[in-house]
C-alpha cells in the first residue's frame, strides 16, 4: 500500500505492510532505484512479521519536498535527517535499518550519530560515510575511478542537461553496467523509470554528486552533521555488510580494513552472480541478512 506522511522538509511516500505490531523494518533504496526495488524482500519480511517500510528517497517518486525554499540537496547528511524525519513521523523509537548506494549511506549514518534509534543495520557495499575532505584531493585506483565515469559527468553543466533531457536512457545504462549478469526486462525497468520523473530528481541527484567532493555547499541545516561525519565515526550497531560479485560500480574491500569500521557485532558476505542493485538480484540473500539483524 502506497501512502505519505509529512516528516521533516518532505512529504514522504512510502509503501507500507505487514502486521501493525511487527518489528519496524525500514528499506531505504539508492540511485537510480526506487521502492520496487524491494518487492520480494519486503513480502517476504512482511509475511515473517515484520512492519515494513520502504519510502520512496528525496526526489524520486511521490516523495515531495514541503517547500520551494528548501534546497534539493542530495548530500549524505541530508538523506539521513531524512530517516530520523520519518522515524519520528512515524512514531518509531528504534527500527532495523536496510539500505544500499544512497539508501545505504542514509542508514549507516543513522546507525553512527543515533545507534539508539537502530536496532540492527544491513548495508551494500561497506562502510557508508563519505571522506570529503578526502575525496576532493586523494585519487582511487585508476580502475574504479573508470567507474565513477557518471559522477564526474555531473560535474559539469554539460552532465545536468544530459539527465535531464535523457534520465530514462541515461539510469537504464547504469543499471546495465552496474548488474552485468542481471537479465532484467524492460517492464521492470519502466516501473522504476517512472520515479525519476520526479520534478526534483536532476538536481538532488547532481547535487549528490557535486557535494561528495567538494564542489558543491552545504544545506546549512546539516552543516553540524556533516561536521561529525568528518571524523569518520564508527558504527556500533549490530550490521551486515553485503556486497555483489559483480558489482560493476563498487569494487569488492577488504574486509579486515572494512571492518575497522564496526565496533558491534558485524558480518560480510559476498553475493555471488550479482550486481549493486542487491535486493533485486538477490532478495532471498537480503531478506535473510535483514532477519539476521532483527532483535
Amino acid at each position: 500500500m502506497l501512502t505519505s506522511i509529512q516528516a521533516g522538509v518532505l512529504d514522504v511516500a512510502y509503501q507500507v505492510q505487514g502486521p501493525t505490531n511487527g518489528h519496524p523494518v525500514l528499506l531505504l533504496h539508492g540511485f537510480p532505484y526506487d521502492v520496487h526495488a524491494y518487492d520480494e524482500v519486503a513480502n517476504e519480511l512482511a509475511t515473517s512479521g515484520c512492519r515494513v517500510y520502504v519510502p520512496y528517497l528525496r526526489g524520486y517518486g511521490a516523495t515531495q519536498y514541503r517547500s520551494a525554499d528548501t534546497p534539493r540537496s542530495g548530500q549524505q547528511a541530508a538523506l539521513a535527517h531524512d530517516v530520523l524525519a520519518l522515524l519520528d513521523a512515524l512514531g518509531l523509537d528504534r527500527a532495523t535499518l536496510a539500505g544500499y548506494d544512497w539508501g545505504g549511506r542514509a542508514a549507516g549514518i543513522v546507525a553512527a550519530l543515533w545507534p539508539a534509534r537502530v536496532s540492527g543495520l544491513v548495508l551494500g557495499d561497506g562502510y557508508p560515510i563519505q571522506d570529503i575532505a578526502r575525496a576532493a584531493t586523494q585519487p582511487a585506483a585508476p580502475a574504479a575511478e573508470l567507474r565513477y565515469w557518471y559522477q564526474y559527468y555531473f560535474h559539469g553543466e554539460r552532465g545536468r542537461a544530459g539527465l535531464a533531457a535523457q534520465r530514462r536512457e541515461f539510469c537504464r545504462l547504469l543499471w546495465s553496467l552496474w548488474s552485468p549478469t542481471w537479465r532484467f526486462s524492460d517492464a521492470i525497468y519502466e516501473r522504476t523509470a517512472a520515479a525519476f520523473d520526479n520534478p526534483d530528481f536532476v538536481e538532488t541527484v547532481i547535487h549528490s554528486y557535486r557535494h561528495r567532493y567538494g564542489l558543491a555547499p552545504d544545506d546549512p541545516a546539516y552543516a553540524e552533521t556533516e561536521a561529525r561525519l568528518a571524523a569518520q565515526p564508527p558504527i556500533t550497531v549490530p550490521t551486515t555488510v553485503l556486497a555483489g560479485a559483480d558489482d560493476g560500480v563498487s569494487t569488492l574491500q577488504d574486509e579486515a580494513a572494512m571492518a575497522r569500521h564496526f565496533r558491534g557485532p558485524f558480518r560480510y558476505q559476498v553475493l555471488p552472480r550479482c550486481g549493486h542493485n542487491l535486493p533485486q538480484e538477490a532478495p532471498a540473500a537480503f531478506a535473510a541478512a535483514v532477519r539476521e539483524r532483527l532483535p
